[in-house]
């Protein structure tokens, strides 16, 4: 890869982009009191339909790691093919909503939408790895502190449906303001879709290799040497320790995203609630961007490994929070905002930087893939169990995932220098 620095417009493009182009992911969760509302749909509904998302989501990610989609195309026009898609299945499920209010078919598209975002996400995370290159035995780098930025756009962008949804809140009851939400989301997917594809030039390492792959298509990796590049994940030791710790990970960050509803409704309703789930979602980025920043002094395990043990403390905490007064309330859940999402873009990193150099990108979506597989389970089990126990009976046992997860990076703490 290119050592020359990337132009400065790169990365706050990409951002917005990673930004507006996952705003989908939680489009009709924000939304749900309101279909609950008006159609009587199950509270069991909210999780089930999370679910189909990850789901589609995890088929994309392993459609398009092992056909290799992320390293053998363009990543920025998979980037907006799949941005277009996104809000093509929004603006669908908007329509099966109004038009026969039906619950299965909804799933069908919100999977179908989670299928697309396999090609924004990982895929914004690849043109990252190609613009903000991280030599192996260095802390975050450039590419720690690019990921931290783009992980934390992807966090926003997914809490984005909850200020959308508090804005239009306002609006006469007659007007829909819920259906806008799907217009509005759809609409910033699209817009993502076309900044990076006429927004942001090739990176010079992708432009080599593709002139390379044009002029030799015989030295590229057949699918043996892919199939075991992709299983570093297991024999690699340091990509085995960074995977773990991000599986770890994901048992948390998405269970706690569609619990959170749950946790601030026993405080406030209404827009407030719109407002809050925003505002603690939100603040994974500032944990993200943070991160990134430290990582540069402290190296990505370290700043994974702290703020995993932070949420994982958040987790411990929650029976005495949930009692507490409205000011320490509000200061647990923002700390547990800050640090649940925070820890993710220097597990990338991590995985980045020792996967082997030819399969970065679909390293980093295979193992999207399996960690995403793993919150479907996370979500299913704690969201039916939160159904029929009290949440400070259930909201610790998150942590074990936190747990886990730091005891996975033990093996890259010594190894890491940091600069």
């Amino acid at each position: 890869m290119t050592s020359a620095p990337a132009p400065g417009r790169v990365l706050p493009r990409l951002v917005l982009a990673q930004f507006a182009g996952t705003s989908p992911w939680f489009a009709v969760n924000a939304v749900m009191p309101d279909l609950q509302q008006a159609y009587a749909w199950p509270d069991s509904a909210l999780g089930s339909l999370t679910s189909a998302v990850q789901f589609g989501f995890i088929v994309g990610t392993l459609v398009f790691a092992l056909g290799g989609v992320a390293d053998r195309y363009n990543p920025r026009r998979l980037f907006l093919v799949c941005a277009l898609a996104a809000a093509g299945c929004t603006l669908a499920a908007l329509a099966v909503v109004l038009q026969a209010a039906d619950l299965a078919a909804l799933h069908g598209l919100r999977a179908a939408t989670g299928f697309f975002l396999a090609g924004i996400y990982p895929v914004g995370m690849k043109i990252a790895a190609q613009w903000y290159p991280s030599r192996p035995g260095v802390g975050g780098g450039g590419l720690g502190n690019a990921l931290g930025w783009l992980v934390g756009a992807l966090v926003l962008g997914s809490a984005s449906p909850h200020a959308l949804r508090g804005l239009l809140a306002a609006l006469p009851a007659g007007s829909l303001p819920w259906g806008w939400v799907m217009v509005g989301v759809a609409a910033m997917a699209v817009a993502a879709g076309l900044l990076v594809a006429l927004g942001l030039p090739d990176a010079p390492a992708a432009s080599a290799a593709a002139g390379a792959a044009g002029a030799a298509p015989r030295h590229r990796p057949g699918l043996r040497l892919h199939l075991q590049a992709l299983a570093s994940i297991w024999t690699e030791r340091r990509v085995r320790a960074s995977a773990l710790g991000y599986f770890g990970h994901m048992v948390e960050l998405y269970t706690l995203w569609v619990l959170m509803p749950l946790i601030l409704a026993t405080r406030v309703q209404g827009p407030a609630l719109s407002w809050s789930a925003f505002g603690v979602l939100g603040a994974g980025m500032l944990g993200c961007v943070a991160g990134g920043l430290v990582a540069r002094r402290w190296g990505s395990a370290r700043v994974a490994t702290v703020q995993l043990a932070t949420s994982g403390l958040c987790c411990a905490l929650a029976p005495w929070a949930l009692g507490a007064g409205d000011a320490l309330f509000a200061l647990w859940l923002v700390i547990w905002g800050i640090t649940v999402a925070g820890d993710s873009p220097q597990l990338s990193t991590l995985t980045a930087r020792n996967a082997p150099p030819q399969a970065v990108g679909s390293v980093l979506t295979f193992t999207n893939c399996l960690g995403f597989a793993i919150s479907i389970a996370s979500i299913e089990f704690f969201v039916r169990w939160a159904a029929q126990a009290p949440l400070a009976t259930v909201l610790p046992w998150l942590g074990l995932g936190p747990l886990l997860g730091v005891l996975a990076l033990r093996p890259l703490w010594r190894g890491e220098r940091v600069r």
